[in-house]
């Protein structure tokens, strides 16, 4: 890729020497060469990318600061963000595979390249339902290592089978070992909802993991990651010297793709997604920063594009919101709703840098589980009160998530609801004021009972999305104080300013538009000006009615 670059750079120095055969020719090549790279996507392995020429984002030097500068470590990111390549490339690097680093940073810095015993656990492989389900990928696992360094009769259980494995490869070696554990937390994950099993998941966990306690002595380097920072395993609530550089400026970009990397590594590969979607290279960049830049995993970071959507855009020369169509696990939604949490806070959401680094009380405070899940991200930080404010990290994520939370709150089924959200913005662009109030009158329809106990909320919650998904296609305005929502959507041929009440009537909320002039600051726009009062009723669990006035 550098090589594409320094041809680039020539290239425009030259061109004034060229004639435009040749430069249309050379132009040509370049969008050739961008098609024709090998974009890595959905692979993980170090050595297949590097054996197989599939582009590269040269990350060793990070990682040589990292195992030069600590032993061990705890990193959380999002899903598909590149923390089992981390693992993977970790992995060869203790393994002493020097070949693989030809051409990296690595391959300069590092002078020794000494081989370590490396146990690499993989968790993200297995569907964990059931108490054996966890136990049987450590046993296989652990006899796989024992097939390698020994096995004794004496040692009983998981935990302890792992600790004879460390000490024995340590001694069996000469080399102290490396342990790398990719998605440590996926057991745990895939059981919340159901307390029994992740509390077996918990304790099994919490006793293999204390193994890297007891061996000190034996161990050269240790690197959990995960989505999630579960406080009350071992690791965290007693491995006081696990350093958890999840929100660590020295090692920010360690997973993910700045800004200068896209911009320096992508050249090619921009100009030739611009050609092919009918836009300039600014436009490109433009829409690339939206749809998938944003994240911050520390304060006053550089921005952090979404690895997986980028290499997805490129290899397909098409935008699409590719990480988030991967999946979203229904519990997050599940856990807004027991939390009864506002959906508004999601825009604006505040939590101290404590509450993030745990999960342990997501039953009543999702926040910290949304944020390291990768649907909320650092936005700015108050050192006065060390807080941190938190946004979503750009459209593809936030168009994503609002559309996935619609068929939850709302009465519309997952399958119907991108129809619903298309009639109903274009019924608010055409000013068919009834047949888009009826249509926001049947989200509101057959209010689940679990809702139905605290319906101010629900109906803010119900309207904040759907205003929000309209909000992409037009603009809507809205804000919330004291139970009162307000409302003011505009499109090209019309302005429509709404109030809703709870259990009064749709003539008082006319009334109080006019009264308190909410009007008044579009009289002078040429569009059509519409007033809206509505009245939600706890009786029909819904919008009772409305009244329009031009």
């Amino acid at each position: 890729m550098r090589l594409g670059i320094v041809k680039l750079k020539n290239f425009v120095f030259r061109l004034s020497l060229l004639s435009p055969f040749t430069i249309f020719a050379k132009t040509i090549t370049y969008h050739r060469e961008a098609m024709s790279k090998i974009y890595p996507v959905g692979i993980q392995s170090f050595e297949k990318i590097r054996e197989g020429g599939y582009c590269y984002i040269d990350k060793t030097s990070l990682i040589y600061s990292l195992v030069k500068s600590g032993q061990y470590y705890f990193l959380s990111r999002p899903r598909r963000f590149g923390k089992s390549l981390l693992i993977s490339t970790l992995e060869a690097y203790f393994l002493g595979r020097k070949e693989l680093f030809k051409g990296l940073a690595m391959e300069g810095l590092e002078k020794d390249w000494t081989v370590h015993p490396v146990l690499h656990l993989d968790l993200n492989t297995q569907r964990y339902d059931t108490p054996e389900a966890l136990t049987n990928v450590l046993e296989e696992n652990l006899s796989y290592w024992e097939s390698l360094y020994g096995a004794s009769e004496s040692e009983i259980g998981v935990a302890r089978r792992f600790n004879g494995i460390i000490r024995r490869a340590a001694e069996k070696t000469g080399r102290k070992v490396v342990v790398l554990v990719d998605e440590y937390d996926k057991p745990m994950l895939q059981a919340i909802g159901n307390e029994p099993l992740l509390t077996d998941y918990r304790n099994t966990l919490k006793a293999f993991y204390g193994a890297l306690k007891s061996n000190d002595n034996y161990l050269r380097f240790a690197l959990l990651t995960g989505v999630t920072k579960f406080s009350k395993v071992s690791v965290f609530s007693d491995l006081n010297n696990l350093m958890d550089i999840s929100i660590d400026d020295r090692f920010a970009s360690i997973c993910g793709i700045t800004e200068h990397e896209l911009h320096t590594d992508f050249k090619e590969d921009i100009l030739t997604l611009a050609q092919k979607n009918r836009m300039t290279e600014d436009e490109a960049k433009q829409q690339l920063k939206e749809q998938y830049d944003g994240y911050h995993f520390v304060e006053d970071s550089e921005d952090i594009y979404n690895p997986f959507s980028l290499l997805n855009t490129f290899a397909k020369m098409k935008f699409g919101s590719y990480w988030f169509e991967t999946g979203t696990p229904t519990f997050l939604v599940e856990l807004l709703q027991r939390s009864k949490y506002d959906l508004h806070r999601l825009t604006e959401e505040m939590a101290t840098a404590d509450s993030l680094g745990g999960i342990d009380t997501m039953e009543t405070n999702p926040v910290p589980i949304l944020y390291q899940s990768g649907y909320l991200t650092i936005k700015g930080f108050d050192n006065r009160f060390r807080t941190y404010t938190l946004g979503f990290p750009n459209l593809e994520v936030e168009e994503g998530f609002i559309r996935f939370l619609l068929p939850f709150y709302s009465n519309t089924s997952k399958s119907d609801s991108a129809f619903e959200i298309v009639h109903f913005v274009r019924e608010v662009e055409s000013g068919n004021i009834d047949a888009f109030m009826r249509r926001l009158q049947s989200f509101f329809a057959d209010t689940p009972y679990e809702l139905a106990r605290d319906l101010e909320r629900h109906y803010q919650n119900v309207l904040f999305i759907v205003f929000k998904l309209l909000g992409f296609y037009t603009q809507a305005e809205y804000r919330t104080s004291n139970g009162r929502i307000d409302m003011v959507v505009k499109t090209d041929r019309y302005i429509y300013v709404m109030e809703f009440k709870l259990n009064g009537s749709a003539e008082e909320a006319i009334r109080q538009i006019n009264e308190k002039g909410y009007a008044a600051p579009f009289a002078s726009d040429g569009r059509t000006l519409y007033k809206i009062g509505v009245n939600f009723s706890n009786e029909i669990r819904g919008i009772e009615g409305w009244i329009v006035e031009e």
